[in-house]
């Protein structure tokens, strides 16, 4: 049988890798592509990363001709704008890779090459491979995303053996690691729920208020053995509640106008309201307090508990059911059926004991300055002392968050302390 022109050419093409690095330019691609289109190349993959200024070109062509030539032409094509090239002739086609089946995000201030390398070095004792790393932060923390392809298996323990090495390393480097499934369900999730007290503000507002009846100091202690779980939830807010019978109401707006947000918490709640995610708060706090702030953020839910008031006092009691932590994720649930959103697509952020089932149920858990109750239990957890780290975990990079700022005129970097 005889032999077509278009099966010798086939047969003839050589696979060839071009990479090209040099300082970041206009046209460098115009005129490589240029230079490969004169030897009527076929493309197969490209890849283009800069860092810091530094470009890194990748290109896999199959060439029909004299790959040598290429090479020749190449060099002295990418040499009019200053750029190496490095050429590859025999490199290896194999197409349709996995996808990468995780995304782990390291965070720090700063992430140290020792943290890094100890992170790769798990991966690897956990068979893990890093497919590709990209700077996601450079504010108001260093973050890192890295995509990961996982030994295929079926064993549920594997997972659990990567995250807790990772967290032990995080631990150990001081530094944050979180360990997500990559893929559609990673950019699926439309709706978060904040706890407040000590994740969306700073502070305890129950202790503002016994500040005013010269009791703060009694009721932060109650307060902390109930964010570690130490006491139950619901009779430790009956016990500092009552102790603030007698003061009048108007406290609490004087508490209200005091409360200062958690770092992030403006850039975080307008970055996800520019998503489509619909954004709420689940408190075992209080809605006379709260709602102000709510009303300010333009936030979608909201859910505390209320103080009675009688003839301008409090009576030292809440009204209707508690907000503990079962009803926190009932809340979530809730929320989430009104908004139409399915529980896998739900984030829930917070601090303490009380938040453990409100994490548990949401389809991504995220732990903030957390006591340890909650971070055993988290999907991932936060120790740094910024909320907008919350969107580099979902994916969200800083260069994009101040892109949408700039746009609306909102820039800014304040100084960290």
């Amino acid at each position: 049988m005889g032999t077509s022109e278009s099966d010798r050419g086939t047969a003839t093409e050589t696979t060839v890798l071009i990479t090209v690095t040099g300082p970041d330019k206009p046209g460098v691609t115009s005129v490589l592509l240029a230079a490969l289109s004169r030897h009527g190349v076929s493309l197969l993959d490209v890849e283009q990363v800069v860092i810091r200024g530094r470009l890194t070109l990748g290109v896999l062509v199959t060439s029909p001709g004299d790959p040598e030539d290429l090479q020749d032409q190449l060099e002295d094509a990418m040499a009019t704008v200053g750029m190496q090239v490095d050429v590859e002739i025999g490199a290896n086609s194999v197409s349709g890779a996995p996808l990468s089946t995780h995304a782990v995000v390291v965070l720090g201030s700063p992430v140290t090459a020792r943290a890094f390398s100890t992170i790769a070095r798990t991966l690897a004792a956990q068979e893990v491979n890093i497919d590709s790393i990209r700077g996601i932060a450079d504010y108001p923390v260093t973050g890192l995303e890295l995509m990961v392809t996982a030994p295929a298996t079926e064993d549920a323990l594997a997972e659990t053996r990567l995250r807790t090495a990772l967290a032990e390393v995080a631990a150990k480097e001081k530094v944050d690691v979180a360990v997500e499934r990559a893929g559609l369900a990673r950019r699926a999730k439309r709706l978060i729920v904040f706890d407040v007290d000590s994740t969306l503000i700073q502070g305890e507002v129950i202790e503002m208020l016994a500040a005013h009846a010269g009791v703060e100091e009694e009721v932060r202690k109650v307060t902390e053995a109930a964010m570690r779980g130490e006491i139950d939830f619901a009779e430790s807010l009956r016990q500092r509640v009552a102790t603030l019978t007698g003061l009048d109401e108007t406290v609490i707006d004087q508490v209200a106008e005091r409360i200062e947000l958690t770092p992030g918490a403006r850039t975080t709640i307008r970055t996800l309201r520019r998503l489509g995610f619909r954004c709420g708060v689940v408190s075992g706090g209080f809605r006379q307090v709260i709602e102000p702030l709510a009303h300010e953020l333009e936030l979608d839910f909201v859910h505390a508990n209320t103080l009675e008031v009688v003839d301008g006092k409090l009576t030292g009691q809440v009204i209707g059911e508690i907000v503990d932590r079962p009803g926190k994720a009932v809340a979530l649930r809730r929320f989430a059926a009104e908004a139409g959103v399915p529980m896998e697509q739900t984030v829930a952020v917070g601090d303490g004991a009380n938040d453990i089932d409100m994490l548990n149920a949401a389809g991504l858990g995220i732990a903030f300055q957390a006591k340890p109750a909650l971070r055993e239990v988290a999907d991932t957890a936060l120790s740094h002392p910024f909320l907008d780290a919350v969107l580099f975990i979902l994916g969200v990079t800083r260069d994009e968050v101040e892109a949408a700022d700039a746009r609306d005129g909102l820039l800014r970097r304040v100084p960290l302390s």
